[in-house]
């Protein structure tokens, strides 16, 4: 267990738990503010991700930050984001178990040193993974879930909403929901 980020961090650039180290071109550990009271846990790097190693950067990447912002969040002032695997699985396939399994211990660390009041699980692989294992983000998203006293929310993954756009207002009525219970809870953003 690491007591200080830029340690975990700089551990986790050298993971060699699972085989997703030997095709990565980067590790993507996270980017924003690392005392933030509310982390974003998505799912896994995707190429541009792994290309530039920062979480979220692409098309979909675009389209989250337009959420953080008509809410007034910033990955760079007052949130954090990570992701649940460091490493890009190849043709942006779903993770593995194993995989998920090698780098979980990474963002329990990173949880645990932030200690985030509200995590927000970015698409379906990472709300079954961090909620409960029979999420529906179809049924569930903008739900608050609390887990062992941290709040939990699972909504939409950007790349989903770019291949049906339908979604969007669904995901902003979440967003929207985020900032209700940010300001319920008197979290300064």
């Amino acid at each position: 267990m690491f007591t200080d980020i830029s340690e975990l961090k700089q551990a986790c650039t050298a993971c060699a738990k699972c085989e997703l180290c030997q095709t990565r071109h980067n590790v993507v550990f996270g980017v924003g503010k690392e005392d933030a009271e509310i982390l974003f846990v998505g799912e896994a790097p995707g190429e541009n991700e792994d290309l530039q190693g920062e979480p979220f950067v692409g098309r979909g990447g675009q389209l989250l930050d337009l959420y953080l912002n008509g809410i007034g969040l910033d990955r760079k002032e007052n949130i954090y984001i990570a992701n649940m695997l460091k490493c890009r699985p190849p043709h942006n396939r779903d993770p593995k178990p194993e995989e998920m399994d090698a780098c979980l211990p990474w963002l329990r660390n990173l949880v645990y040193l932030m200690r985030p009041k509200i995590i927000v699980c970015v698409g379906r692989i990472s709300a079954q993974r961090l909620i409960s294992p029979d999420f529906k983000v179809t049924k569930e998203h903008g739900m608050f879930f609390d887990k062992n006293g941290t709040l939990m929310m699972g909504t939409y993954h950007p790349a989903a909403l770019l291949r049906n756009p339908n979604l969007k207002g669904a995901c902003l009525e979440d967003f929207l929901k985020l900032q209700d219970k940010i300001r319920e809870m008197g979290i300064e953003v």
